[in-house]
């Protein structure tokens, strides 16, 4: 006690620290001590840290148990055997109980070049002023807390600075794309925020397919936000944010383009415009942790307000999306949650299109004759009209059959993941794998059925070979239980076609050179090789409707405007007057 110390000392002891307490001699039993330099461990001081910071039990004792333990903690991975144990153990001789309810363990930031770690020592790491200052601070704190490092990984960082500008590419940059496609058309059509936003209130439902899975994509973003949120795993957040903003740029809004572009303010156009701004609104809340000061900018440009992004509420999803599409999808025999989890695997087969595509250097813009998904799991959408328009139209293609023979087109092999599988079953394995190797396994309900025994996704492979008379037309999807298979054949009435839609992306750019603004209409003149007036001929009204010409003409008449642009070594001369 604090009078036996002034007892054997003859001290009076006011405060009990350094350095006062250095003045202090005991004697006891005939011998002199005093405090030394030294102390007795750094970690165990500090793993003191959470009762000895507010002097607990001495003072403070009802705040202390109250808020004992710790929410949160975090500290890198070395300090497993520092300042993690002494906790640890200090806390577990003292209390019976764990000294905190979460930790990240993080792991170390390093010179991809050299596999140093990054030290204040070495001084080998680029100021992170300097990093914030090129690409943002958002970009910096999006590529940490993303990264591996935030599991206990190692980092590994290039010089050049990569791996943050794929996080510009990736995430802020499609974040922003999003939010400035609807801008530029709700602009365009006179929107104002304000008064939207009093609209917005009525907003429900939309019958259309697209709204129905983007909503819905976004409800599932949340909840995988919230939970990885809530289970403080920083990457896991970040991965289902990156694949919402990729579904919404490359498949809702790439989709769903001709909607904006209607020139009458149609029930659709609305549902539209409606579905976008709720999930941009949305994505804005769930995002803003991780990219506080884009989602602020973008939240704030929406509602037309100075409301910050960061003192709304977590979105609620049962609240902020009732959208189920129960009525519209009354008169199909599909449930709404079937056509959701199609439509992934539809977008698979349409990727894998385009990668026959690609292979055979066949450009999207030229219609083929027909496509072929051999998928047992879509057979039942063949009939399903919504669903066949989409994928005609994003392959480009004038017909899609679907199949459930895969035996017909290619040979389905099982390849056992025996480290996996053998720690669950190892008594069931000398049947499972001749079982694999002979083919003798079904799917039921989805799963993988092999020896009476149903395997996990993680306890196999699927391998999917394709027969050689298909071989260059085919691919399969990323699932291996499915392929496409593309009619590559290009007829004279096709390639006029294909050669009409090359037409009309050069009249888009020319429209973009020449400043006009996304709705305003035009005449049009088109000089052309002689091998394109075959598709003038047959599709200049498309041409025009695509292209918003009120009247469109063939050879050098006088335009406003006049710009030439090359196709494959051919000169094009196109004329364009904005009408007033």
């Amino acid at each position: 006690s604090i009078a036996e110390i002034e007892k054997r000392s003859g001290v009076k002891v006011d405060d009990r620290h350094r350095p006062f307490i250095d003045s202090v001699g005991l004697k006891i039993d005939g011998e002199e001590y005093t405090r030394i330099a030294d102390v007795f461990d750094c970690w165990f001081e500090s793993g003191s840290m959470p009762y000895a910071q507010v002097h607990y039990p001495f003072e403070n004792k009802d705040w202390f148990e109250e808020n004992f333990p710790a929410d949160f903690i975090t500290e890198y991975i070395a300090q497993t055997r520092g300042w993690f144990y002494t906790l640890q153990v200090l806390s577990a001789a003292l209390f019976g109980k764990a000294p905190f309810k979460n930790v990240i363990c993080h792991g170390v930031v390093i010179d991809e070049e050299t596999g140093l770690k990054y030290s204040k020592r070495l001084k080998n790491y680029r100021d992170p002023k300097e990093v914030m200052d090129q690409y943002g601070a958002d970009a910096l704190r999006w590529m940490m807390l993303s990264s591996p490092v935030m599991r206990g990984s190692d980092l590994g960082v290039d010089p050049d600075g990569k791996f943050i500008r794929d996080v510009v590419r990736l995430n802020i940059k499609p974040m922003w794309s999003a939010f400035n496609f609807f801008t530029l058309y709700a602009n365009a059509d006179g929107v104002k925020a304000k008064d939207y936003l009093k609209h917005m209130k009525d907003f429900n439902t939309s019958p259309n397919l697209l709204d129905g899975y983007i909503l819905n994509k976004c409800r599932d973003t949340v909840e995988q936000v919230k939970s990885s949120l809530d289970a403080y795993d920083t990457p896991s957040a970040a991965d289902a944010i990156t694949g919402f903003l990729d579904v919404l740029n490359n498949w809702y809004i790439r989709r769903s383009r001709e909607r904006f572009w209607a020139a009458e303010k149609t029930t659709d156009k609305k549902n539209a415009y409606d579905t976008l701004y709720t999930v941009l609104n949305i994505i804005c809340k769930v995002a803003a942790p991780l990219l506080p000061f884009t989602t602020e900018a973008i939240y704030l440009g929406l509602n037309g307000s100075k409301e910050s992004v960061h003192l709304q509420d977590f979105p609620v999803v049962n609240e902020v999306l009732p959208y189920t599409n129960e009525t519209s999808r009354s008169s199909t025999p599909w449930s709404p949650g079937a056509v959701w989890d199609a439509m992934d695997m539809v977008r698979d087969a349409c990727t894998a299109a385009h990668n026959v595509r690609n292979a055979n250097k066949c450009r999207t813009r030229q219609p083929l004759q027909s496509l072929t998904i051999v998928a047992p799991r879509l057979t039942g959408f063949a009939e399903h009209q919504e669903i066949v328009n989409l994928i005609r139209d994003e392959v480009n293609v004038k017909e899609v059959r679907f199949e459930g023979d895969i035996a017909q087109y290619a040979t389905q092999r099982v390849q056992i993941n025996s480290a996996i599988l053998g720690k669950r079953l190892p008594e069931k394995m000398k049947q499972i794998l001749p079982a694999s190797k002979k083919g003798e396994w079904i799917w039921k309900e989805g799963h993988l059925e092999i020896a009476g025994e149903q395997l996990n996704r993680e306890e196999y492979t699927v391998l999917l070979e394709t027969k050689a008379n298909i071989k260059e037309s085919a691919a399969s999807l990323p699932t291996n239980d499915a392929l496409v298979i593309l009619d590559l054949t290009i007829t004279p009435e096709l390639e006029a076609e294909g050669r009409a839609r090359d037409l009309v992306r050069m009249i888009q750019q020319a429209r973009k050179d020449a400043g006009l603004n996304v709705g305003d209409r035009i005449t049009l003149a088109l000089d052309v090789p002689a091998d394109f007036k075959a598709a003038l001929t047959t599709h200049g009204d498309y041409i025009a409707a695509q292209t918003l010409a009120v009247s469109w003409s063939e050879g050098s008449a006088k335009a406003a405007q006049q710009m030439t642009q090359e196709l494959d070594g051919e000169q094009f001369v196109i004329g364009l007057s904005k009408v007033a």
